[in-house]
């Protein structure tokens, strides 16, 4: 089989067969087929309503479809939970990030995953903070992220370092598929671009990136391929380099721009 984006014969981390979707009269999803190969980054876009959150979460075990099949890392799967997804592989980037404020870099990296102290103090509950500050300076060096200080509270660093943090958090969990969704709201250029250099650089580690947003020009700078939603369907799956941000809308919205 060969790779959706050209290039050497592989075989798909990530299919989902004809995947459907209701909430009582109102179809989410209708039949929806996805394929993502190792090292890929995909854009998923699409209006409000088109089924981009719903199809989302199916994927990360947060919902569970009414028809349809999952084949992840070469077996039939039926997520049951978010932490059968984790357990596979799967990490979940959602649009708030999910940090703490409060706690630290560490604290956040390893929120839910703590390390504890060996012997009775691990077993009385006390965490290791200084193995943890020096993992999660491993982890975020590993994939760039070197300019953000790790003594203080996620709060008082700016939205495009809390965004990488919230990255970083789900790269250094991510053995095979991150899902972000709309990763570059609400920051500014500099930030933006700092973003999208880590989503380039987790593409170069060969985890596969699901990438969610409405703004196109992001996505058309990252991915290698853009899947449409429109009204729960796919209306296209191409590669981006033979895509224009025109056509993108078009498929988005089902209208022809008329350029004067």
């Amino acid at each position: 089989m060969l790779r959706r984006g050209g290039g050497m014969a592989t075989e798909p981390l990530l299919r989902l067969s004809a995947i459907a979707k209701r909430y009582g009269a109102v179809t989410a999803l209708d039949g929806v087929d996805l394929v993502i190969y190792p090292g890929e980054v995909v854009g998923l876009v699409g209006d409000n309503g088109a089924g981009k959150s719903t199809l989302v979460k199916i994927v990360a075990g947060t919902l569970q479809q009414d028809r349809g099949e999952i084949y992840f890392d070469g077996a039939d799967r039926y997520w049951a939970s978010p932490h059968d997804a984790l357990e596979a592989g799967i990490e979940t980037l959602y649009q708030d990030g999910g940090l703490a404020p409060h706690l630290t870099i560490s604290g956040n990296l390893f929120l839910g995953r703590e390390i504890y102290k060996e012997g009775l103090l691990g077993r009385l509950g006390l965490v290791d903070n200084h193995a943890m500050r020096t993992k999660a300076m491993a982890e975020l060096g590993r994939i760039g992220i070197t300019n953000v200080s790790h003594d203080v509270a996620v709060a008082t660093l700016s939205g495009g370092q809390r965004q990488a943090v919230a990255i970083g958090r789900a790269v250094a969990w991510a053995r095979k598929l991150i899902l972000l969704d709309e990763p570059t709201n609400h920051l500014g250029v500099k930030e933006v671009d700092e973003v999208l250099s880590l989503i380039r650089q987790v593409k170069g580690s060969g985890v596969s990136v699901i990438f969610i947003s409405h703004t196109l020009p992001h996505v058309m700078e990252v991915t290698d391929r853009v899947v449409s939603l429109r009204l729960g369907r796919v209306v296209r799956d191409s590669p981006t380099r033979d895509l224009t941000l025109d056509e993108v809308v078009k498929d988005i919205t089902g209208v022809v721009s008329v350029r004067k």
